[in-house]
């Protein structure tokens, strides 16, 4: 059996509703965040900047509609942990590059880039839950 599906068995015995909540919540943080960096692309290529990162308008176009894809389809729980692990990088990056450079116990835009990462980790072991397009899929699949 494979590490992958020892996983999924395990989120699948181990995932309280409640956990939807949160899982929706966290969609809808990165999709309102993908809605700002495309509504404010200049600003996301002068942080990127700032950070001594590659700051080309396709990387910051990149990581705005991967945060609004990626958000919704997290939201309905639609390839919840692929979703996930393209974000896990983008958030890294964030956290480690970009806001710890503006200080790491004043910015509120580090807590949250933060809490947002550690969601999205959260999320990457756990799945979508029972209530998902995933589960949905499965389900069906499994008739």
């Amino acid at each position: 059996m494979g590490m992958l599906h020892q996983l999924n068995q395990w989120s699948i015995t181990h995932h309280p509703r409640w956990l939807v909540i949160l899982r929706v919540a966290l969609g809808v943080s990165l999709f309102v965040k993908g809605i700002s960096f495309i509504a404010n692309s200049v600003e996301l290529q002068t942080l990127l900047q700032q950070s001594n990162l590659p700051s080309s308008e396709w990387v910051s176009d990149s990581i705005a509609w991967i945060h609004l894809l990626g958000g919704a389809f997290i939201i309905i729980g639609f390839f919840t942990r692929l979703s996930i692990a393209v974000q896990i990088p983008i958030l890294l990056v964030a956290v480690l590059f970009v806001n710890a450079r503006q200080g790491m116990l004043g910015s509120s835009e580090f807590l949250f880039s933060l809490l947002i990462l550690v969601l999205l980790i959260l999320f990457f072991v756990e799945g979508g839950g029972p209530l998902s397009m995933d589960d949905y899929f499965k389900k069906t699949r499994d008739q």
